[in-house]
């Protein structure tokens, strides 16, 4: 797992298409920079957990990974899944409390971690972070109010949309494309089903002309039809 002073090729690449690096001024891009660390997680691994005092805030490089809580029941509520270019833990670091939330990793996956004193001086410092830290946390509460919704009031195949429809927030998940690459497994395990059941949620899609079912992910045809089914 590399943990370098000097970020890699590919961390500064990600760093760059990052929607808040690319409104900060040169002098505080460097120091985001050189205060970031990249490593890789492998399938199934814990990116984070539950009760740990976060000590950076993360981004996703390449790879997929889901943010769920495991209750004492036993049982386990999905939040979100988080595709590349995703970041999240500004909540747990500006209020300075354990994380309430696992987040897995679904399939090997390299993420950067900002360390927490970097990403203090830039809130102290950058009018610019503040605002796009802002506006992440509003689309992070909008989100978690609709799957709220999602969990209570609709159906599987709803939740299988709405799973697969938040992945595409062009606020807390920007630079995604129309075809998403994602196993009919892992769609099962954001929307906390099984792969079967997903399977026939996604026929159900696909018959309705929402997306295309393709090997190794899927297409999306109507992205705003998938946002309000079920709705």
């Amino acid at each position: 797992m590399p943990d370098n002073s000097n970020p890699s090729s590919t961390l500064v690449a990600a760093i760059a298409q990052s929607r808040w690096a690319q409104r900060l001024k040169p002098e505080e891009l460097e120091r985001a920079r050189q205060g970031m660390t990249e490593r890789r997680v492998e399938a199934g691994c814990f990116i984070c957990r539950q009760g740990e005092q976060p000590a950076c805030w993360i981004g996703i490089i390449d790879g997929l990974a889901k943010m769920s809580s495991d209750w004492v029941t036993g049982k386990t509520a999905s939040y979100a899944g988080i595709p590349a270019g995703g970041w999240f833990g500004e909540g747990s670091l500006l209020k300075t409390e354990p994380r309430r939330y696992d987040v897995v990793a679904l399939r090997a996956t390299r993420v950067a971690c900002m360390k927490r004193e970097t990403f203090r001086w830039l809130l102290d410092h950058s009018i610019a972070f503040n605002h796009a830290i802002i506006e992440q946390i509003n689309e992070r509460l909008g989100q978690f109010i609709g799957l709220l919704e999602s969990q209570r009031l609709h159906d599987t195949d709803t939740r299988v949309a709405r799973s697969i429809s938040i992945m595409f927030n062009p606020v807390l998940y920007p630079g995604q494309n129309a075809t998403l690459a994602i196993s009919q497994e892992e769609i099962g395990h954001l929307a906390g089903v099984s792969r079967q059941r997903a399977n026939r949620s996604l026929k159900l899609l696909e018959d309705a002309g929402f997306l295309r079912v393709e090997y190794g992910g899927i297409a999306i045809l109507d992205l705003d039809g998938l946002r309000r089914f079920g709705g």
